[in-house]
């Protein structure tokens, strides 16, 4: 049976929903109505409802859905309830960053080595990983079977390497170079430009402002055409 294909809007929802079930089983909910859901999440219900039938539901009528059961198989959709070996290309301050974030590592992505060109850098540790040179990259993929690579390199530098991960049989990369990177279709990216977030970021502050300035100089031009009134 063919498998349903599932948006991609859908599946960037996913882990938020993740992340909420793991705050209401913190806090011993055991069960939640997709309105409740809602409210939480600031979504419609029938957004929830629409998102979830998508892998089957879930939820019962009159019970809503059952916490715990509903954070596992989110866990189980996402692929996180079993272990990612992944490795880091470029040991700079992003790269340094990303392996020191221990939160990977409970969502079932273990930072298995890093690599970089500068050898004031190679031979370092980062939280138990030892920086080593980028002519063992292959060797080491192929070692320790990597599936994942996180690129925190200059965009020049990453379509070499790209080419180079996916010969060594990479078959994800998380890509935080700036530059579109040309793959076959059986390797994943995932670009992370946080240049083009801030921008997102810019964009909707500057709306607001320019939205509440405009509603000001409507407030002053009808003051003002109210008090020529009164005269």
């Amino acid at each position: 049976m063919e498998q349903k294909e599932i948006s991609k809007a859908v599946i960037s929802r996913l882990p938020r929903y993740y992340r909420y079930l793991g705050e209401l089983l913190e806090e011993g909910v055991e069960r939640i109505s997709s309105n409740d859901l809602s409210i939480r999440m600031k979504v419609t219900a029938s957004q929830i409802r629409q998102d979830l039938n998508n892998f089957g539901g879930f939820g019962q009528q009159g019970y809503g859905y059952n916490v715990k059961y509903l954070y596992s198989e989110i866990a189980r959709i996402l692929g996180i309830d079993r272990q990612h070996n992944l490795i880091i290309i470029g040991a700079g301050n992003l790269g340094q960053a990303i392996a020191n974030y221990t939160n990977f590592e409970r969502r079932g992505f273990l930072i298995k080595g890093m690599f970089d060109v500068n050898p004031r850098l190679v031979g370092l540790v980062v939280r138990g990983v030892e920086i080593r040179g980028i002519e063992d990259l292959e060797q080491f993929i192929k070692d320790n079977e990597v599936q994942i690579a996180a690129l925190t390199i200059p965009k020049s530098k990453a379509p070499e390497i790209a080419d180079r991960l996916v010969k060594a049989g990479i078959k994800a990369i998380w890509n935080f170079a700036h530059t579109d990177l040309q793959v076959p279709d059986d390797v994943v990216v995932e670009n992370v430009h946080l240049s083009e977030s801030l921008m997102r970021l810019s964009y909707r502050v500057c709306s607001m402002q320019d939205q509440k300035a405009r509603e000001e100089a409507q407030r002053k031009q009808e003051e003002a055409a109210g008090a020529g009134e009164i005269k």
